[in-house]
C-alpha cells in the first residue's frame, strides 16, 4: 500500500492508504505542487495528530467511509445490519487502483460479508467525485441504512454556508459557524426541494464570494438526501453525504448491490467564486453539455394558461417570431381533460376537443416562423380525475395500507416501480415525440413525494431510479430533443437530473427582485446557460410586484434567457424594448454562456454586482443592481472583479431594454471611456442614483494590444 496524491492547478487530495483499512484523507485543499514518494511517506507521517485523553490508545483515522469500529464517534459511513448482527465494518483493503486522476479501492469485510468499491475521481476542473458501491457477498439480507462519503477539512474552517428556501423563493443562502457537533441537512421531499442546498460550505471566517478558503460538497441525487457538518472533539472536521434511505427501504438480498449517487467536492483558495469556476468548468466539459446558442424560449403559461386557442396560440407566435423568439413552448393544457389543474394528469393523448386536427396546426405555423416548438408534461404525476387513475387506482405511490397520500395540487405520484406504468408512460412519450415535430420538453414534477410507498415499502428510491431510466430511455429515442428539469419551478436541481437534462427552470417566480438572489446562489453550481430565466408580465403574478421592463429584461439576460408573457397584449414600446433586448442577448450569449461568473463582495447589503468576464479577459458584462433603497445617499462605486489587471478596457453603458429608473442626478457623463483592469478593480465605476428595483449594466471590452 502506498500515499496517493491528486493534484490539479487549483486542489490536491492525498490519501493515505498503508494501513490496510480503508484510505484516509491526509490533505484536501489547496494544491500542493509535484510531491514525490518520499515527500508524500513524511506528509502522511506527519499528519497523524497525538492521542488525545479518554479515546483510544491508537490514532482514530477518518477514512473516505468513516468506522466506528475503528474508534470514530461520529457519523459512521456505512451504516447497516443483518437483523441486527455485523451492524459494524472493519474493512480491509484488498486492491487498489491508481491513475494521474483516480483512485479505485477494493475492499472485503469477511465478518460483515460485504464487498465494497469506493471510486474517486479528480476532474480536470478540479471537481472531485466520490461513489460507492456495495455487494452484499453473505447468504441472508443485509439491510442497508446509509452509505455516505465523508471529507476531512482543515481547522480553519470555522463557517458554514448552505441554502434553503420555498415555492417561488429558492436558494437563499444562510451562515453559521462550524461549531462542535453535526449540522444535517436532510430532504425527505422525495425530490431535490426547493428547501435543498445545492452545496454545503464550510471556509475560513468572512469568507466571500471573492475572498478566503472554501470546501464544497454537492449530493448529485434527485430522491432523498442528505448532506452533513460534523466536528469532533478529538477528529477531524468532515463534510460528507448521501442518498438518505428510508427503514427497510434497501435490503440487499445475497449477491445484490447497491451504488451510491455521486458526492461532489470542490476546493478553492479564492472565495465563493473559485468554487462555482470549478462546477463551471467541469459542467461545460461534459460531452453533453449542450453546444449550441441557447435560444430565447417563449413558454405561454403566464401568456394563456390553460386557455388553449389555435389562434390566439398563432397570434402570439406572430409577435415572438417578429421579435426574435427561437423557441415557442405550449405549456400545461393540451391533453385530455386538462382544462385546469384538477384533472387529466395521466390521460397523455392531445385533447380532441381543443384540438380536433392535433398539435399538428399549430406546430407547423411555429416551425413555419422559423422557431423550434416545444411542449410541457407531468408524466411522473396522475390525477386522480383521470381516465388512467380510474383504470389503474393502484398505479399511486402510497402506503399500502389502502389510503392515498394527502393531495397536493389536486395530484398524486404515479408509481413507476410499477413495470406497466412505466411502460405507459414511455410509451406515451415516446409517441407525442415521435409523431410530432417536438424539439424541446418541460418536463415538470409538480409535489413532493409523502408516504409514498411500493409493495410497503418506502418507493422513492425505485421511484428515482425508474425517473433516470425513462429519460434515458426517452433520449437515446429522440437524441435530438432537449428536455428541461422543471419541479413546481426550482426543486429538482441537481447533477444527476442534469446529466440527463439540458437546463432547469429556476424558479416559478419571474418576479425580478426576487430572481435576482435566486439566481445568484443558482451559480454557486450551475453556469448561466443551464438556468431558465424569463422575462414576465409587468405585474408578477407570484408576487404582485410591478417592475419596469429594463429591470425584468437585465435580471434575466444572464441566464438562458426567454419570455413568459402574453406579449400579443403587451404595448407597442414594451415590445419594442423586448425586440431590441433579445437581439442584444442573441449577440452577447457567447459571452454569457462561456464566460467567467464574478461576484463581487459589495459593501452595500442593498446592492448586488455581478457580471461575467470572458476566459481570455478580453471582454465583460456586468450588472449593478439596486435591490432596494440604500442607507447610503450616494451610491458605493461598483467595482468589477475578475478582470486583466494590466489590460485597457472601453467602457460602454449598456441599455439593451431602455434605461433603469433614477432618483436625483443621473451621475457623471457616461459616454465610452477607457481604463486600465487594475483601476477599475480598485477604484471602480459610479453607478446613477438608481431607483429601487432597477438595474445598470455596463460591457467592457479589452482594448488592442499595442
Amino acid at each position: 500500500m502506498t500515499v496517493v496524491h491528486l493534484t490539479s492547478d487549483t486542489v490536491s487530495l492525498v490519501l493515505d492508504a498503508r494501513g490496510g483499512g480503508l484510505p484516509v484523507v491526509v490533505h484536501w485543499g489547496a494544491p500542493l505542487g509535484d510531491l514525490s514518494e518520499d515527500d508524500l511517506l513524511v506528509l502522511a507521517d506527519t499528519a497523524v495528530p497525538p492521542q488525545a485523553n479518554s479515546t483510544p490508545d491508537a490514532p482514530v483515522p477518518v477514512s473516505l467511509l468513516p468506522e466506528a469500529v475503528r474508534g470514530y464517534q461520529g457519523r459512521p459511513g456505512l451504516r447497516g445490519h443483518r437483523a441486527g448482527t455485523a451492524w459494524v465494518t472493519s474493512f480491509r483493503v484488498a486492491d487498489l487502483r491508481v491513475t494521474d486522476t483516480s483512485v479505485l479501492v477494493v475492499a472485503e469485510d469477511p465478518h460483515a460479508m460485504l464487498h465494497l468499491e469506493l471510486t474517486v475521481e479528480l476532474t480536470r476542473s478540479g471537481v472531485l467525485r466520490l461513489r460507492s458501491r456495495l455487494v452484499n457477498d453473505g447468504t441472508d439480507p443485509y439491510t442497508l441504512d446509509g452509505l455516505e462519503a465523508a471529507l476531512p477539512v482543515p481547522a480553519q474552517a470555522t463557517e458554514l454556508l448552505d441554502l434553503t428556501g420555498h415555492w417561488a423563493r429558492e436558494r437563499h443562502p444562510q451562515r453559521r459557524r462550524f461549531d462542535l457537533g453535526t449540522w444535517s441537512r436532510e430532504s425527505r421531499r422525495g425530490r431535490t426541494g426547493h428547501d435543498a442546498t445545492l452545496a454545503l460550505l464550510a471556509g475560513t471566517a468572512g469568507f466571500g464570494f471573492r475572498h478566503g478558503e472554501v470546501w464544497g460538497l454537492h449530493v448529485a441525487w434527485s430522491g432523498n438526501h442528505v448532506t452533513h457538518a460534523e466536528r469532533m472533539p478529538e477528529s477531524p472536521a468532515v463534510l460528507g453525504g448521501g442518498e438518505l434511505l428510508a427503514p427497510g427501504e434497501v435490503i440487499l438480498a445475497p449477491g445484490e448491490e447497491y451504488t451510491s449517487p455521486w458526492l461532489y467536492a470542490a476546493y478553492s483558495g479564492r472565495g465563493v467564486d473559485g468554487l462555482s469556476a470549478a462546477f463551471h468548468t467541469y459542467l461545460r466539459s461534459r460531452p453533453r453539455h449542450p453546444a449550441t446558442p441557447r435560444p430565447v424560449v417563449l413558454n405561454t403559461w403566464e401568456a394563456v394558461y390553460f386557455d388553449h386557442d389555435l389562434g390566439r396560440l398563432r397570434d402570439l407566435a406572430d409577435v415572438a417570431a417578429r421579435i426574435g423568439v427561437e423557441r415557442f413552448v405550449l405549456d400545461d393544457g393540451w391533453f385530455r381533460h386538462r382544462r385546469d389543474d384538477t384533472a387529466g394528469l395521466g390521460d397523455w393523448y392531445v385533447d380532441e376537443t381543443v384540438w380536433p386536427s392535433g398539435l399538428t396546426p399549430l406546430i407547423e405555423h411555429v416551425t413555419g416562423l422559423g422557431m423550434e416548438f416545444g411542449i410541457w408534461v407531468e408524466p411522473e404525476m396522475i390525477n386522480e380525475d383521470s381516465d388512467l387513475f380510474r383504470e389503474h387506482p393502484d398505479w399511486v405511490l402510497a402506503p399500502g395500507d389502502g389510503t392515498l397520500p394527502p393531495r397536493a395540487r389536486n395530484q398524486q405520484v404515479l408509481n413507476l416501480n410499477v413495470p406497466e406504468a412505466y411502460t405507459y408512460v414511455l410509451s406515451r412519450l415516446d409517441e407525442l415525440l415521435r409523431d410530432n415535430d417536438i424539439a424541446f420538453v418541460k418536463w415538470d414534477h409538480n409535489r413532493d413525494l409523502v408516504a409514498a410507498g411500493h409493495r410497503g415499502r418506502s418507493g422513492v428510491h425505485g421511484q428515482t431510479v425508474a425517473i433516470y431510466r425513462l429519460l434515458d430511455e426517452l433520449r437515446a429515442r429522440h437524441p435530438g430533443v432537449e428536455i428541461e428539469s422543471c419541479s413546481s419551478g426550482g426543486a429538482r436541481v441537481d447533477l444527476e437530473i442534469l446529466a440527463r437534462t439540458d437546463r432547469v427552470w429556476t424558479s416559478d417566480s419571474n418576479d425580478a427582485l426576487e430572481r435576482q438572489t435566486i439566481q445568484r446562489w443558482t451559480a454557486l453550481l450551475l453556469p448561466p446557460e443551464l438556468t431558465g430565466a424569463h422575462v414576465g408580465p409587468p405585474t408578477v403574478h407570484s408576487s404582485g410586484r410591478t417592475q419596469h421592463t429594463s429591470f425584468r429584461y437585465a435580471t434575466a439576460l444572464f441566464g438562458h434567457f426567454g419570455l413568459e408573457w402574453d406579449i400579443a397584449s403587451a404595448s407597442e414600446s414594451e415590445v419594442a424594448a423586448m425586440a431590441a433586448g433579445i437581439a442584444y442577448y442573441r449577440e452577447h450569449r457567447a459571452l454569457l454562456h462561456t464566460g467567467e461568473v464574478v461576484r463581487a463582495d459589495h459593501p452595500d447589503p442593498s446592492v448586488y454586482v455581478h457580471g461575467v468576464v470572458a476566459p481570455d479577459r478580453s471582454a465583460a458584462l456586468f450588472a449593478h443592481v439596486q435591490l432596494t433603497t440604500s442607507a447610503n445617499a450616494v451610491p458605493t462605486a461598483m467595482r468589477p472583479p475578475g478582470l486583466d489587471p494590466d489590460r485597457r478596457y472601453r467602457v460602454r453603458v449598456v441599455e439593451p431594454a431602455g434605461p433603469p429608473m433614477t432618483v436625483g442626478s443621473s451621475g457623471p457623463d457616461w459616454s465610452p471611456r477607457v481604463l486600465t483592469g487594475r483601476a477599475l478593480a480598485e477604484v471602480g465605476l459610479r453607478p446613477p442614483l438608481l431607483a429601487p428595483e432597477q438595474a445598470w449594466l455596463v460591457e467592457l471590452t479589452a482594448e488592442p494590444s499595442a
